[in-house]
């Protein structure tokens, strides 16, 4: 979600377009959704049949799950392939993913439950992505599972203080989300891969 940049979901408040729709919200309650988002994200333009090779899911099926991603804006039709009518191209409609804020739905009776639906939707694909590429670590070079990283940290802070760190690393990494993009415009394409960057920051009573 995400991202993916950073799986498409929490991205600083300036950046990214927020959802405070819960119909729009409600798309992402499906798995399916998230992960053609997240190819859409990754891949850029592609087609039904193409994201269907990538999500290993019939083509009907995903054409399905585009038109519902389409209908609430977050994905287009991508310009240029006029002369391919037998197949929509689709890209997203924002390249810095999506966010929104608890408080945009504390006032509806779905609200809670739509909220955390999606949130749990998102940890579980953000899971499978670290989860593969534990799976897939022999293929990479020492030069990459160096520079992988895990880790966490439990500072002790107040509610206004974690507000101001999320607000400092979602800066952070939107400057390097935006360095790596820059330099593919600019040709500079060797080496580079998609790199997933997944925080959480929450309060815990143990």
């Amino acid at each position: 979600m995400a991202d993916e940049q950073a799986a498409p979901a929490h991205e600083p408040r300036n950046r990214a377009p927020r959802i405070t729709d819960l119909e729009a919200l409600k798309v992402f309650t499906h798995p399916l959704r998230i992960r053609i988002y997240r190819a859409l994200f990754t891949g850029g333009e592609a087609t039904a049949s193409r994201l269907a090779d990538q999500v290993d899911e019939a083509v009907s099926l995903v054409s399905y799950h585009l038109r519902k991603l389409a209908a609430h804006g977050f994905i287009v039709e991508a310009p240029g392939h006029d002369g391919d009518g037998r197949e929509r191209w689709w890209k997203l409609s924002s390249d810095r993913g999506f966010n929104f804020r608890n408080s945009d739905f504390d006032d509806q009776p779905e609200g809670v439950a739509v909220l955390s639906q999606v949130t749990r939707q998102l940890l579980a694909t953000r899971a499978e992505r670290y989860e593969q590429y534990l799976d897939e670590l022999p293929a990479w070079s020492k030069e990459w599972t160096e520079a992988a990283f895990s880790n966490e940290f439990m500072p002790r802070l107040t509610a206004a203080e974690l507000q101001e760190m999320a607000d400092e690393i979602g800066a952070l990494m939107w400057r390097w989300a935006d360095r790596g993009k820059a330099a593919e415009e600019a040709g500079d394409t060797e080496g580079r891969e998609h790199v997933f960057v997944q925080m959480y920051g929450f309060p815990h009573r143990g």
